[in-house]
């Protein structure tokens, strides 16, 4: 018997029960679709993590300080002796706090960095209007802070905040500048969202003493490692210990997001992958009723001269073809869920794979295989005068 004979078979008997076909598709259309869209939400995010980090270059190294007690504390003056030295070409120690932030009638909680002047450049920001903090306003202790493009427009809306006062924690701050839409800095800070001013005058105002987290610009991309090794020298002078602190450059960060994004990711596509099981268990349940319904008929092709491979064929084709008609329907549905989840969701991109498409509607297809082998091996094995007597 023909292939397409055997197909034309198939589709007379899925035409003849419309519901209950599209009911066993279900599972492995809900499995395709899944694994489809969620693949494409973990390689749009990995792809958000590159994008964010581009901009930065290879040769930023982010220091955090994680000990205890003044045995693992560095002030600002310890921070910057480093600075010009083994291949480092500047360093931004930063303080940050969360604090609410008046101005007017309107209150607002933001991340308040303290820093100095080199962290624009650092960070790779730009200004929108007035400056950046100066050398003078660590110096004198200035009250003066620059705004996020987010708290500008929270606070002023499209009015020019130059020159005026906002409240933070107490302190009456002079506005000197605003940051253009930049997004979120290595640590995942929004600079938007966030307050910027003299680390001292911080330091002094809040009551703080320790500086968590410092940003580190090597000379050059050849000279990360120089400079990496230098501070972890330092580190151990200092500190007569390795813990307490880590050096992270910006390739690590990208590779640990990333790895992160992906161990997530393929945890949440194996969830997915089991809709596909289920589906196919389905299937041949399906399948198995079918034999059951179709005995008789089974019979007579038997007793009219088809032969065991004959009857595997015909109910192993119409197994794979529900499988592979879910498999392409939940193909459809993952690309249309891909392409609409920015815009349920802005804040998530998404990457259309066409291979991974292309493979799941393979694995589909072989699930139908697989499960359909069963009914119909059993299917061909039923005796001509046995099929004949079922009533």
């Amino acid at each position: 018997m023909r292939i397409w004979e055997l197909f034309q078979m198939a589709m007379s008997t899925i035409r003849s029960n419309p519901l209950r076909t599209v009911l066993t598709m279900l599972g492995v259309i809900i499995g395709v679709a899944s694994v489809i869209t969620l693949v494409s939400i973990g390689q749009g995010t990995s792809k958000a993590i590159e994008k964010q980090y581009e901009g930065l270059g290879t040769n930023l190294l982010t220091v955090n300080l994680m000990g205890n007690g003044r045995a693992t504390q560095l002030n600002y003056d310890e921070f910057m002796t480093l600075e010009g030295t083994a291949g480092i070409s500047s360093i931004a120690p930063t303080m940050t706090q969360n604090s609410s932030i008046k101005f007017d009638r309107t209150t607002e909680s933001y991340n308040v960095i303290g820093t100095n002047d080199r962290y624009l450049e650092l960070q790779k920001g730009k200004m929108a209007s007035g400056r950046f903090l100066a050398q003078a306003d660590l110096d004198f202790r200035n009250h003066v802070a620059v705004i996020g493009s987010d708290v500008a427009t929270k606070f002023f809306g499209k009015d020019d905040p130059i020159d005026e006062e906002i409240n933070v924690k107490g302190y009456m701050y002079t506005i000197i500048g605003v940051l253009q839409t930049k997004g979120s800095n290595t640590s995942g800070t929004s600079l938007d969202s966030s307050v910027f001013v003299p680390l001292p005058t911080m330091s002094r105002d809040f009551k703080l003493g320790n500086i968590r987290t410092a940003y580190v610009e090597a000379s050059s991309g050849d000279l990360v490692s120089r400079a990496q090794l230098a501070l972890e020298a330092y580190f151990y002078q200092k500190f007569k210990s390795t813990t307490g602190y880590n050096i992270l450059n910006s390739s690590e960060l990208i590779s640990a997001r990333q790895t992160a994004s992906s161990t997530l990711t393929n945890q949440l596509v194996a969830v997915a992958a089991i809709s596909l099981l289920v589906g196919g268990i389905g299937i041949m349940n399906i399948m198995l009723v079918t034999v059951s319904e179709r005995t008789r008929e089974i019979g007579i092709r038997k007793s009219i001269g088809a032969k065991r491979r004959n009857i595997l064929l015909q109910f192993l084709v119409e197994a794979t073809l529900i499988s592979g008609m879910g498999g392409l329907i939940g193909l459809l549905v993952g690309v249309a869920l891909s392409l609409a989840w920015p815009y349920i969701n802005p804040s998530q991109e998404t990457s259309l794979s066409l291979n991974v498409g292309f493979y799941a509607f393979l694995f589909s297809a072989l699930v139908g295989v697989i499960f359909g082998l069963y009914p119909a091996n059993k299917a061909s094995k039923l005796k001509p005068i046995d099929a004949l007597r079922f009533d």
